[in-house]
């Protein structure tokens, strides 16, 4: 008789094991590469559940202020038929209209005030607290090498959210996964959507070549870097900081996502890397940190193995740099500004 036990811990642990995902990528050429991207981009789309409709953007400069390295201004538009998303758009000093220039979409993570602390937006000494801890304020320093930056708030977060404790002794997150799982809408998918409508808002700013859209993410914000990117080709580089790590590990065994992170029965076909490395061949720049307790660095060096192995099969191993940083899990900047000006 085999070992009993009665932990469902355990249990979740034996079956991410013993069933990994249909489509990891385990091939070494580009013919191998060519087909297994076909096939993971068609399962990914078929993953995301129902979808909102078009609608037109409606799009409204609410101000523009002007600070010390760039304009600010906090834009309003529709991305769907019942909801709205604010952003703050940061315009550097001097950047002509002309439709030449390049823009960064710049994603928050999981934290407690949305978009302004990567907007550099402070109102509290929270907000500052958050940006000398995680160097969050990546938007703004993007805006002060040169790039128009836009940071919106993704559901459920910042003026997204619906006060404070939505939903007492619960995770919000959880809830509102719960919710529109009743109607085959997911979180994840709605907020890659989006930021694919924060694209289209992008390509008709004036001063914006639409041909020079880049994106970038720290922990969730690394989560819809990820997934937008390997969706949405308009996306021409991506920098995902402090994510790409294996389910098994951050998600299975330690429980460390949300219902606003997954997508179901995702593990059952793709793991994380994965993902990825469908973002090939554009080039990817990968930030990691030794010292990251939020995603083990160890967990987040086996992702990066993943998607080098997928870079170099679609000869495209050039593309992918890393950004391996002695730092907990924040922001390096090391590599992101090169990188960007080289890419777009």
């Amino acid at each position: 008789m085999s070992k009993r036990h009665f932990s469902m811990q355990e249990y979740w642990n034996r079956l991410a094991e013993e069933n990994p995902p249909s489509l990891r990528f385990q091939g070494s050429t580009l013919a191998e590469w060519k087909v297994w991207h076909e096939q993971a981009l068609r399962q990914l789309q078929a993953l995301l559940g129902k979808l909102p409709q078009c609608v037109p953007l409606n799009a409204q400069v609410e101000y523009s202020a002007e600070e010390k390295d760039f304009t600010r201004q906090r834009v309003v538009f529709d991305v769907d038929a019942y909801l709205s998303i604010p952003c703050q758009v940061l315009i550097p000093k001097g950047m002509k209209p002309d439709g030449s220039n390049p823009a960064i979409l710049c994603s928050h993570g999981h934290g407690s005030f949305g978009k302004d602390p990567v907007a550099g937006l402070v109102s509290t000494p929270a907000h500052q607290a958050d940006i000398d801890l995680m160097n969050y304020d990546y938007a703004a320093q993007m805006a002060r090498a040169g790039f128009l930056t836009l940071t919106p708030d993704l559901r459920g977060f910042g003026e997204r959210r619906d006060g404070a404790d939505p939903f007492p002794g619960r995770d919000a997150c959880n809830v509102n996964y719960l919710k529109g799982s009743l109607m085959g809408y997911y979180p994840l998918a709605l907020n890659i959507w989006d930021m694919c409508r924060c694209v289209d808002y992008l390509q008709s700013r004036p001063e914006v070549d639409p041909q020079r859209i880049g994106m970038m993410g720290l922990s969730q914000g690394g989560t819809m870097t990820t997934f937008t990117a390997a969706l949405e080709p308009r996306i021409k580089a991506a920098d995902i900081i402090g994510y790409v790590n294996p389910f098994a590990a951050f998600g299975i065994d330690r429980a460390n996502f949300c219902g606003s992170q997954i997508l179901p029965n995702l593990y059952q076909y793709l793991d994380a890397p994965d993902v990825a490395g469908l973002i090939a061949p554009r080039p990817l720049l990968i930030e990691m940190g030794t010292a990251d307790s939020c995603f083990f660095f160890q967990d987040l060096w086996q992702g990066y193995e993943q998607v080098r192995r997928i870079y170099g099969a679609a000869d495209a191993a050039d593309a992918l740099v890393a950004d391996v940083h002695a730092g907990a899990h924040a922001f390096a900047g090391n590599l992101a500004f090169s990188f960007f000006r080289k890419h777009l």
